[in-house]
């Protein structure tokens, strides 16, 4: 039976004063939401290039995003389920 939906993903990026760049990601599926969160840091020796942080947290936080997704997915294939015989 064909499936169609659409889910939502708001990305978040937070910069410190001491080079951190912390990224939140959010995923929302209509029915729940599941967060990611990533971080990246500057080192002192480096060029300060902002992008690069951003790029890195976000990468990060939606990595996160990622294996959380999948544990739930997985969790839900392992759940017992009820069978309407109705």
């Amino acid at each position: 039976m064909p499936h169609t939906t659409e889910w939502t993903m708001r990305l978040h990026l937070f910069e410190d004063d001491d080079g951190t760049t912390r990224a939140h990601v959010v995923l929302d599926t209509g029915t729940t939401a599941l967060t990611g969160r990533g971080t990246a840091h500057c080192h002192p020796a480096d060029a300060y290039v902002p992008e690069i942080g951003d790029e890195l947290a976000a990468g990060r936080a939606v990595e996160n995003l990622a294996r959380r997704l999948l544990n739930t997915a997985e969790r839900d294939i392992e759940a017992p389920r009820i069978v309407n015989t109705g």
